[in-house]
């Protein structure tokens, strides 16, 4: 399919999800997910793949099968809410989460020194972003590159209109430009448990090894911004988001050094919640470095 059908499909296909009844698009997604999931393709592979690290190391492979259903139905149940999220209104936004540790976040604001939030690919960061900006903090954000650039745009677009600064992950003023932001006391939320530099520091997650990218830790070492890791998880009908306590600089370290602990300190809190919760962490693609090593072929 050419990238021009490709976008039109999904364009079509945003707006249908857009004006169907809730519980319907929410019934077709959970169909579709279930689908892809018996048809148990190199991504869902991939995925029961990643989770083995995470779980408890006596889970057995069927066990491990019934996570990556509810775990298809849960990134599924994000593309869904995504989808809907400009159709639905503010006070419904904020109805449907529950907040904890809001005073670590509503602190560091107050501070206006700028906050750093790191959060893993888990349950719906959209959804939370929403509901930043729904209750009167507006923030900037990263996006990878999608193809083709028209679909990018779409999403770009989207993510704007619920009242997002979006910035392109190559553009080479990236940093530059999330550090001025910091400097003015504003928000940056960062999804930061997959690197796609290849130069982000190795972290121990869960009982495999990693890549995390530097940008979270490196952007509050240059700038004061306090870091805080971030998590989120479906609890039926509710999303949850939890603002972890900052995350400082070991007073004994500098540089790299200082970067990588405070990286792995991130990891700690991310591998503990996606522990907690591993069906909404979405992760299909390969992660770990034994993975990563062999061309991710492992699955």
């Amino acid at each position: 399919m050419s990238d021009r059908l490709s976008d039109l499909a999904f364009g079509a296909g945003w707006a249908l999800v857009c004006r169907l009844p809730e519980w319907v698009a929410r019934a077709l997604f959970t169909v579709i997910a279930d689908l892809i999931w018996l048809r148990r393709g190199p991504s869902v592979r991939r995925y029961e793949a990643n989770l083995r690290p995470v779980v408890d190391p006596g889970t057995d492979d069927a066990a491990v099968r019934a996570l990556s259903r509810a775990g298809l139905r849960s990134y599924l149940r994000y593309w869904c809410e995504a989808f809907r999220l400009p159709a639905t209104d503010a006070e419904t936004l904020v109805a449907r989460i529950v907040i904890s540790g809001e005073e670590n976040l509503r602190t560091a604001i107050a501070e206006r020194r700028g906050v750093v939030c790191a959060l893993p690919h888990m349950a719906n960061w959209d959804h939370a972003g929403a509901w930043l900006v729904a209750t009167g903090e507006r923030f900037t954000t990263v996006a990878e590159r999608l193809r083709p650039a028209s679909l990018y745009d779409r999403f770009v677009a989207y993510r704007e209109r619920l009242g997002m600064e979006v910035l392109a992950a190559t553009d080479p003023d990236v940093f530059t430009t999330l550090s001025s932001r910091l400097r003015e006391g504003r928000v940056v939320a960062l999804v930061a448990d997959r690197d796609l530099s290849a130069r982000g520091v190795e972290v121990a997650l869960g009982r495999g090894r990693a890549r995390m990218p530097v940008g979270p830790a490196a952007l509050a070492i240059r700038t004061g911004a306090a870091l805080l890791p971030t998590t989120l998880w479906y609890d039926s009908e509710q999303l949850h988001v939890r603002f972890h306590p900052r995350v400082d600089r070991p007073a004994d370290l500098h540089g790299r050094s200082a970067i990588a602990a405070m990286t792995q300190e991130v990891a700690d809190v991310f591998g503990a919640a996606i522990a907690a919760h591993p069906q909404d962490w979405h992760m299909l693609q390969p992660f770990w470095l034994a993975d990563l090593e062999t061309g991710g072929q492992r699955a």
